[in-house]
């Protein structure tokens, strides 16, 4: 039976505003079917599931953790990561204590210097003293760059070990975060692939998440019954639930297809005629009587 003649059929259960009007059949714009939005969640690590809190029916919270699976050799590589970093830290040298000593020898020469130089110009020394002094000096000035070279060359290879390091525990950490089963959106789910247990790889599908609260109508419009309609525009939606009143609900419409289509074949239009029509996608609230796949009629501009 065409569901565009089910209110003929019911007779009294013709809705109030088609039978203030004295029609047989709904006055409909369009029609078309309920739907969600709908996320599929994968496994991101490969293990064996050793927890799953969900079932089918069961609301979810986005971001919320309902399972995980094995993570503990993961974990035991984070922590011998960690503790390799610490024993690359611990090489770091402290070049300023370590040159402290030369540093302070440094300075006595040059007292020794100021005293050799003093004492030559009141000719109580030679020149020679004065000499050895200064080239001790730059001896050890020498040694002591080639010392600060050397120590700072180590502590810059030991930064990049710490580095390389970091990177490889923050890759663990991704790894045991993707061992956590998160729920993407809020949403009630409605369909189970997975048992806690069994064995998944990257990528294995284990439940299919849908908003009921937040549904959509996938109508179809001819060309005469789109003009005037825009996005945004406020229109009555009626599903198709087999009640003999069935409740009116508001929708919203958020989309209008730019381009005709041919009329699917599960759907009626009000002409029959009109073989090409546009799709438009109409929000509207669930108080949880609406279901998937329903049908539902649009009445735009009422």
């Amino acid at each position: 039976m065409n569901k565009i003649m089910i209110y003929a059929v019911l007779g009294t259960a013709i809705p109030a505003c088609f039978a203030g009007c004295g029609l047989k059949e709904p006055d409909f714009d369009a029609c078309g079917q309920i739907y969600a939005t709908e996320v599929t969640v994968s496994a991101e690590n490969s293990g064996r599931i050793v927890r799953l809190d969900i079932e089918e029916g069961d609301r979810l919270t986005a971001g919320q953790c309902y399972g995980n699976i094995d993570s503990v050799q993961t974990w035991l590589k984070k922590e011998e990561l960690v503790r390799r970093r610490a024993s690359a830290q611990v090489k770091t040298v402290d070049i300023e204590c370590q040159t402290l000593a030369q540093y302070a020898k440094l300075e006595n020469l040059k007292t020794e210097l100021n005293r050799a130089e003093a004492l030559l110009a009141k000719d109580a020394g030679t020149q020679k003293q004065v000499d050895d002094l200064e080239s001790e000096i730059a001896v050890l000035k020498g040694q002591i760059a080639a010392a600060e070279q050397n120590y700072r060359q180590n502590n810059e290879s030991i930064g990049c070990e710490i580095r390389t390091i970091d990177v490889q525990i923050a890759q663990t950490e991704d790894m045991l975060e993707k061992c956590r089963i998160t729920a993407p959106i809020s949403g009630t789910v409605i369909e189970k692939y997975i048992e806690k247990g069994e064995n998944v790889t990257s990528g294995r599908q284990l439940f299919k998440l849908a908003d009921m609260e937040n549904l959509y109508v996938r109508a179809y419009f001819s060309s005469a019954r789109l003009s005037g309609l825009h996005v945004g525009e406020k229109v009555t939606v009626i599903p198709d639930d087999g009640s003999p009143e069935p409740q009116s609900y508001e929708g919203t419409v958020e989309w209008i297809s730019n381009e005709a289509e041919f009329t699917p074949k599960n759907i009626q239009t009000r002409d029959e005629r009109a073989d090409l029509v546009y799709a438009v996608k109409i929000a509207v609230r669930n108080d949880g009587r609406l279901r998937l796949g329903m049908y539902a009629y649009i009445i735009a501009g009422k």
